[in-house]
């Protein structure tokens, strides 16, 4: 049996599990500012934490929705290693994605990962469709859900 076909029965017996929870992760001012500038996305609920509390209900400045989604691959290193035989990770993009609560900067957060699914896609990748949930410290609401699509490839 190959590391391809290995891997794929391995995963087939996780599915409906949790796989994957991660370290959790401050998002301070000074990540949404770089972040920021970056993007150039400088809109004041962003950027001027003043305001933000002043004129939002969120009590302070949040962080771009895209920076939330962003840590999604930092997440995935605490929670996946490489399997035997596999020679690089892709990501292969979402199949769903829902910000669910701002996250006010000084917020922890981590992920939690859920295989839904795993699929052959040619003679060396693996396809994964993992639940990704990031969590938000001390809040029932996550911060966004996303049905995550992670490419494993294998070596020929």
């Amino acid at each position: 049996m190959s590391a391809l076909q290995t891997a794929i029965a391995e995963a087939e017996k996780q599915i409906g599990e949790e796989v994957g929870v991660s370290n959790w992760i401050t998002v301070n001012q000074k990540m949404i500012d770089d972040f920021a500038k970056t993007t150039h996305d400088e809109q004041w609920i962003h950027v001027d934490p003043r305001r933000a509390a002043a004129e939002t209900p969120f009590g302070g400045a949040i962080a771009h929705g895209f920076l939330t989604l962003s840590l999604a691959s930092r997440f995935a290193y605490d929670c996946f290693d490489m399997l035997p035989g596999q020679v690089m990770g892709i990501n292969y993009g979402m199949n769903k994605l829902r910000f669910l609560k701002p996250v006010v900067a000084g917020s922890r957060l981590r992920g939690r990962f859920t295989l839904q699914k795993v699929s052959a896609k040619g003679p060396v990748n693996m396809l994964r469709e993992n639940l990704l949930t990031i969590e938000i410290e001390g809040e029932e609401t996550p911060a966004l859900i996303a049905e995550w699509l992670g490419m494993a490839v294998f070596e020929d």
